[in-house]
């Protein structure tokens, strides 16, 4: 075992001693050490309740014949996060979310790990971490919210994205303070990661198609004592891993990578999932072009309707029988590779034979998808060189082709506050720039934004591009990640109000109506702001990321 290193053999025995001191018996340290990586916290609803999640794991080592170990890790909830200075703070947490477990995992010699995440940037900083360490590792998430009850409409199902829309809606005189308040009270009803398809489900719901958790783990709510069962399994699974030696980079092929691929685009996952897929392929040792993202994209249909796009929630994909039943359908037009390992130790092949679609309106069969191409796509043209990311499931069909006068923005704040002080016209294209990785720095998520957008009913009326990010519960024409991004002079620093913007989906293009010559020509006068953050850990993240199309990750 990895972990006799630090406690077998005479020398030794000072190792033994702290062990001791906490409590372990010698009958512990013949066994195996099952690190859990703990991220529960007070501060996100989807991690309020992971210290009972965890508490399973270990009943579920305990009785495989492991010992737990568990250890904290750091987590940032985005929605508490967003539209002020903390945002910047999200995307960077994955590095050090990946490093700490590295850290813990190397320095105390694990034999095996349990990786408990729920939310955004948890989920695949603890992959990138698996992918890295290649030391036995299973994953069991904290599970999904239920959605909430509209307060007036009781068969009307709401969640967080209701309540930042609400607000636009307040802005936009089109609602009043006390129907917001009830809303607010509604919204979100249970701990969990938030309802809908955002970057946590969508995350979560990948660890399954990658063959990294568990079938359940990204779609049974967190309130089910399912969830608690599933934990349970999961610390067992994680010693039979161990005995068997399957490791991540055994299960996470590139062959993996493009199942997970699929199946985000059958569920029209959040465009985060373009970032921290290419940053965990990285860590795995598997290049990952962007091009592959349309190239699955256009082979495969968008099965599934979840909120933001739809009215579905997680729960509703849980219930019409979760990730293996989506699997299942697309295996029917080969878009599956069903000899792909999981970490059950049987191939998707033989788990797929077991799952069933119980509702064929939550989960579509591939004769009759809500769209022919999958959730999301790279676009390409002079105004991103290196490519640019839209959730095109969730955008009006007018919106799929858009030209329109550029209205130029230097950060969020300037943008929200002329979107709710009611000074966008319609047809405009909003340019948010200089809040890339280095940037902002952080590539901070848009969705207060974009949600007043939608809110104020501009949606099918207003495209927003930046080199920012969107939160998976953007809805309407928002195109994220333009690389290379304003802060490394990428063409969008040299965009002007006015400048025409062209954006066509269909042919995957983007573009302003500006030569080549004209754009290198204001680009040459292109001087580099001043480091919005100029000291601590923003600063060193500013220095070291790369672009959003290489993952956003550290040289």
């Amino acid at each position: 075992m990895k972990s006799d290193m630090v406690k077998k053999g005479i020398d030794r025995a000072p190792h033994r001693a702290l062990f001791k001191a906490m409590g372990y018996t010698n009958t512990e340290l013949e066994k195996p050490l099952i690190g859990i990586a703990n991220s529960a916290n007070e501060i996100i609803p989807g991690h309020i309740h992971l210290n009972r999640i965890v508490e399973a794991v270990k009943a579920g080592i305990y009785m495989a014949g492991g010992v737990p170990v568990e250890f904290g890790t750091i987590g940032v909830c985005d929605g508490i996060a967003m539209n002020h200075e903390g945002m910047k703070y999200s995307l960077a947490s994955r590095e050090l979310i990946a490093d700490s477990i590295e850290v813990m995992a190397m320095a105390h010699a694990f034999d095996a790990l349990v990786l408990v995440p729920n939310c955004d940037k948890i989920v695949p900083g603890m992959l990138m971490a698996a992918a890295r360490l290649d030391i036995p590792a299973i994953f069991v998430s904290g599970g999904p919210m239920l959605a909430g009850r509209h307060p007036d409409r009781a068969d009307e199902k709401i969640d967080l994205i209701t309540v930042f829309e609400a607000a636009g809606a307040v802005h936009a005189g089109k609602m009043d303070m006390e129907e917001l308040s009830r809303i607010e009270d509604q919204a979100c009803p249970t701990c969990g990661s938030c309802a809908g398809m955002f970057t946590a489900n969508s995350m979560n719901c990948l660890t399954e198609a990658i063959g990294m958790a568990l079938p359940g783990n990204g779609t049974i709510p967190a309130v089910m004592a399912a969830r608690i069962r599933l934990a349970k399994e999961t610390g067992m699974q994680s010693v039979r891993i161990l005995e068997k030696g399957i490791t991540p980079r055994q299960i996470m092929t590139k062959q993996a990578f493009r199942n997970a691929l699929a199946v985000d685009m059958a569920l029209g996952c959040s465009t985060n999932t373009v970032l921290h897929l290419s940053a965990i392929s990285q860590e795995a040792g598997i290049p990952f072009d962007l091009k592959t993202v349309n190239e699955v994209s256009e082979r495969t249909p968008n099965l599934c309707f979840l909120s933001p796009a739809g009215k579905d929630h997680v729960e509703d994909l849980d219930r019409a029988g979760g990730i293996y039943a989506v699997l299942k359908e697309l295996s029917g037009i080969g878009a599956i590779n069903g000899d792909c390992m999981t970490v059950t130790g049987q191939p998707v092949k033989e788990i797929m034979k077991g799952a069933v679609n119980r509702n064929p309106e939550v989960i579509r069969g591939v004769d009759n998808p809500f769209h022919q191409e999958g959730g999301l796509a790279v676009l390409y043209g002079n105004l991103a060189p290196g490519g640019c990311v839209v959730k095109q499931s969730a955008l009006s069909e007018k919106m799929r082709f858009h030209e329109g006068p550029a209205r130029i923005f230097e950060s969020e704040e300037d943008a929200t506050e002329a979107i709710t002080g009611g000074k966008i016209n319609k047809g405009e294209v909003l340019i948010i720039r200089y809040e890339g990785p280095k940037g902002s720095p952080g590539m901070r998520e848009m969705l207060t934004p974009t949600s007043a957008i939608a809110g104020m009913g501009l949606d099918t009326d207003v495209a927003l591009i930046t080199d920012g990010r969107f939160s998976g519960g953007t809805r309407g024409a928002c195109i994220g990640h333009v690389s290379p991004e304003a802060m490394e002079g990428g063409p969008i620093a040299a965009l002007r109000d006015g400048d025409s913007i062209l954006i066509d989906i269909a042919n995957k293009k983007i573009e302003v109506r500006l030569s080549d010559e004209e754009i290198k020509s204001r680009l040459s006068e292109w001087k580099q702001p001043e480091p919005r953050i100029t000291k601590g850990y923003m600063r060193r993240y500013a220095q070291g990321v790369l672009s959003a199309s290489e993952g956003a990750v550290f040289k």
